[in-house]
């Protein structure tokens, strides 16, 4: 696993609490900032660390390199003075330092890829981190815009079902109906007055006609109506 995959774990677990903390996303750009700037300290020490041993490793292939050499001479100053077994000694010694020297420079030229590959990622990561830092004003505008937009979103009763504004609906339609049951009332009431007008007038009418005829009977019967008196 990579330094930026290992990192990239412990950022997503922070940020994920944060998260399902429902934290304010402007502490969680803060936090991922934060932790980002402590990966990266994290990554240079490692780096750093990587690379002082690469220059272990390349100073003990170079000190047996020059050890391999100086035997070498003194193999040949021992033959030189006649002592064969001093000399396969030295030579011995001498192919000791030599396979020391190329098992170090073999473990530099592994240890030097994973420095260069370790440097990619450092850059990568501080890359991020600049990335972030320029974009952090920015998202914590769009954050407070989308709070401020949540707040109002609250207040009006648009989030909710059966919110302020539901209630406002509920109320019209109520109202609404009192107001048809009290025409509707209305409407019967009057029906009810001309039914009771037409009624009246139709008693009136029999009371006309027998006053009429009452009138008729009267007059009829009067001094002036008699015939025996003419």
């Amino acid at each position: 696993m990579t330094i930026l995959d290992r990192l990239s774990r412990l950022i997503r677990a922070n940020v994920n609490d944060l998260i399902g903390k429902a934290e304010d996303p402007t502490k969680i750009i803060d936090q991922t900032l934060l932790d980002m700037r402590e990966a990266y300290s994290e990554a240079r020490s490692e780096v750093a660390g990587a690379m002082a041993q690469a220059a272990k490793l390349e100073r003990e292939s170079n000190t047996n390199r020059q050890l391999a050499a100086e035997y070498g001479e003194k193999a040949e100053q021992a033959l030189r003075a006649g002592s064969e077994d001093l000399a396969r000694e030295a030579l011995r010694r001498k192919q000791n330092h030599t396979d020391l020297a190329e098992g170090f420079a073999a473990q530099l030229k592994t240890t030097s890829v994973t420095v260069d590959s370790l440097k990619t990622q450092l850059r990568a990561l501080e890359a991020k981190i600049d990335e972030m830092e320029s974009r952090r004003q920015l998202l914590a505008a769009r954050a407070q815009t989308a709070q401020a937009s949540g707040t109002l979103e609250k207040a009006s009763g648009f989030d909710k079902a059966g919110g302020a504004m539901g209630a406002f609906d509920d109320m019209e339609r109520k109202v609404a109906a009192m107001e048809d049951r009290n025409n509707a009332s209305a409407q019967l009431r009057e029906e009810g007055d001309i039914d009771a007008q037409l009624k009246n007038l139709g008693r009136d009418k029999t009371l006309d006609d027998e006053l009429a005829a009452l009138k008729a009977k009267v007059q009829g019967g009067t001094p002036g109506g008699n015939g025996s008196t003419s």
